[in-house]
């Protein structure tokens, strides 16, 4: 969103994030909702994609939209159709199987969509670049 600037009377128009920004930015989101927490005493990981789901119906629904958001991103850094339709799977697999009450969210836990899919984004960049 533009901003006016009343010193200079002129509108600061934001930058555009770098590749390097948007995979750091998508790398913590996923992160967070995949592995930003750990239950004491195990080396079981999870993140607020578990804790959200527990809420009925909304919440599986607000966590698919937030992983979107990194496909989307994924796809604005020239991710190609084939590697989307698989990152939109993992998405799809998580969000219908976390829907289930409590197994749901024990899947969501294992499953981890949003790390798998940085993953995939990170391999395929890596291989764009040799």
């Amino acid at each position: 969103m533009a901003r006016f600037n009343t010193a200079s009377m002129s509108f600061d128009m934001p930058r555009s994030l770098t590749r390097d920004e948007r995979i750091a930015r998508i790398d913590a989101l996923a992160t967070l909702l995949d592995t930003a927490f750990l239950v004491p005493g195990t080396n079981i990981r999870f993140g607020l994609d578990a804790i959200i789901g527990l809420v009925p119906g909304i919440g599986d629904a607000i966590t698919t939209l937030i992983s979107l958001y990194i496909v989307r991103e994924a796809r604005v850094l020239g991710a190609p159709l084939h590697l989307v339709a698989r990152m939109l799977a993992n998405v799809a697999i998580d969000g219908v199987f976390g829907a289930v009450p409590l197994v749901g969210d024990a899947f969501d836990v294992l499953w981890r969509a949003n790390r798998r899919n940085v993953r995939l984004l990170r391999e395929w960049l890596d291989q764009r670049r040799r």
